[in-house]
């Protein structure tokens, strides 16, 4: 198959084409009615994602952490002092089951990161608290993660990040202003 690149992403012109540019020329080529004004965009976002993904998970390993411990360490961290949550809390906050977070909060406190105590409101609840271990990890675990993601944006200006930064908001911003619309074969009324 011979890829065509769209004449305003040509080198001497521009940016140097892409993964996504071929995957858009060959869906033109291909089926050209499944291209939408968001395609570029939706494709773009996800490679960013996977390459974010991908240089986190590659920084975890060295501090002995896997992503929900990370994702827990971090959460308790930015609550701020005494950097403690009641489980239900996190939970909500980082998407996993109960049952999920406290396999992970027996790991991390098998490790000295996090201790279980109870909550100071309510005799009958726990909060999870971290050490100063769990701290120090924590902020040093941030660090990685924080340096491995400028790494993925090494090459883009300050400047372009700052634009593609402001335009996700917006984009974002305007995605949740929106009401959803009813799902087909729904009556929008009963009148």
């Amino acid at each position: 198959m011979v890829v065509i690149y769209p004449a305003e992403v040509t080198a001497a012109s521009g940016p140097v084409p892409d993964p996504v540019d071929a995957l858009l020329s060959a869906w033109r080529s291909e089926l050209p009615d499944v291209l939408r004004p968001t395609t570029e965009l939706s494709k773009r976002i996800a490679q960013l994602a996977a390459a974010l993904d991908a240089a986190t998970r590659g920084v975890l390993p060295e501090l002995g952490l896997t992503v929900a411990e990370f994702d827990i360490l971090v959460a308790l961290r930015r609550s701020g002092e005494p950097y403690r949550m009641k489980p239900n809390e996190l939970v909500r906050v980082l998407l996993l089951s109960s049952g999920g977070l406290s396999n992970v909060v027996n790991h991390l406190a098998g490790r000295g990161l996090v201790v279980r105590e109870p909550a100071p409101d309510d005799g009958r609840s726990t909060m999870i608290r971290l050490t100063p271990d769990g701290v120090r990890t924590a902020e040093c675990a941030v660090r990685a993660h924080a340096d491995a993601h400028e790494a993925v944006f090494a090459q883009a200006s300050p400047a372009a990040v700052q634009a593609a930064a402001r335009a996700l908001r917006e984009v974002g911003v305007q995605r949740r202003s929106v009401p959803r619309p009813l799902r087909a074969g729904r009556n929008r009324s009963r009148s």
